[in-house]
């Protein structure tokens, strides 16, 4: 896993209706979903990875903008 010191946001909003987040990243096409803040977070994480392969540079720091 290479890391480097580029961060990427992701825009958290709540689903008013149907409950549960999704998440954006800001920049990149990653989109995830969870049904509490702490299943986003470890959402974020995975598809960070799965977007990125091993060969390429992943963001340093994830931050989520609630």
């Amino acid at each position: 896993m290479t890391s480097s010191l580029t961060e990427t946001i992701f825009e958290v909003s709540e689903d008013e209706t149907d409950g549960g987040y999704s998440a954006n990243a800001l920049g990149y096409g990653i989109h995830t979903e969870g049904e509490t803040i702490d299943e986003v977070r470890r959402n974020v994480r995975e598809a960070v990875e799965c977007c990125f392969d091993k060969s390429e540079a992943r963001p340093g720091l994830i931050r989520l903008h609630l």
